[in-house]
Formats: C-alpha cells, structure tokens, sequence
C-alpha cells in the first residue's frame, strides 16, 4: 500500500501495476533496514552475537545463515550477495507470514567439478609426463 501510495503521489499519471511493483521495497515496509544497511550492521555487530541488540531480527538470522566468520573475513564484493540472498528469504517469509528463524539452506555454487576415475586420473598423468619428456 505504502508503495502504491508513494507511486501516485510521485506521478503525474495513474500508475499501473508494474510501476507500482517497481517502487516496491519489501525491507521498507516491513519497517526494517535496507539490505545494505542490514548487511553493515551484521558486519559490525560485537561478539557475542546472540545477546547485541539488532534492529530486527531477521538482521541477525541473515548474518548467522552467511556465516559470521565468512563475514568477517572476506571482501564486501563476496559476502555482500550472500547476504542480500539470504535476507531476501527472510524478508518474504516474513512477508507471507512464515517464521523466520528456519535455517537457510545454502545457494547452489556456480558450477560444481566431479573428480575424475581414479583410472583416468591415471591417464592423464601418463599423458603429462609424455609431454613433460624424461626427466634427467
């Protein structure tokens, strides 16, 4: 409602349903921070994590389901979208009413590698070392 409010105060014409969906802002209004913002306060919460007073706690359930060590110890550029992903589940099981401290189940990696045969593993070190030439 909040959106489709602000979409027809901010437009000279009746808005239709998709530029209403467009101004839609899940974070906003449920009344919690935006996903960066929840994703900066996760990052700077003190140890121990359970007892710091977050501004929801959806806030905290995203930073547990992405791992406060991964966190902590990677770039923002890594851990931002982990976060963002599992604060966007929250957000809409919160939306629809759901509870929200469920786990998370983990993404999917981008691709995933199958070791070779053990025979074929054998195979291509044979190969190499054809390349490679006799070792002297």
């Amino acid at each position: 409602m909040r959106a489709a409010e602000k979409a027809v105060k901010e437009s000279s014409f009746l808005p239709n349903v998709h530029e209403v969906l467009a101004r839609c802002d899940v974070a906003d209004s449920l009344g919690l921070p935006s996903a960066y913002a929840a994703f900066m306060e996760a990052c700077r919460a003190p140890s121990p994590k359970k007892e710091f007073s977050w501004s929801h706690p959806a806030v905290y359930y995203a930073g547990r389901a992405s791992d406060w060590f991964f966190l902590a110890n990677n770039a923002e550029e890594k851990t931002f979208p982990v976060f963002k992903r599992n604060y966007e589940i929250l957000l809409k099981r919160l939306q629809n009413g759901e509870s929200i401290d469920m786990e998370i189940t983990k993404a999917l990696p981008e691709h995933s590698e199958t070791p070779l045969p053990r025979k074929a593993q054998q195979q291509r070190l044979q190969e190499l070392k054809k390349l490679l030439g006799p070792s002297e």
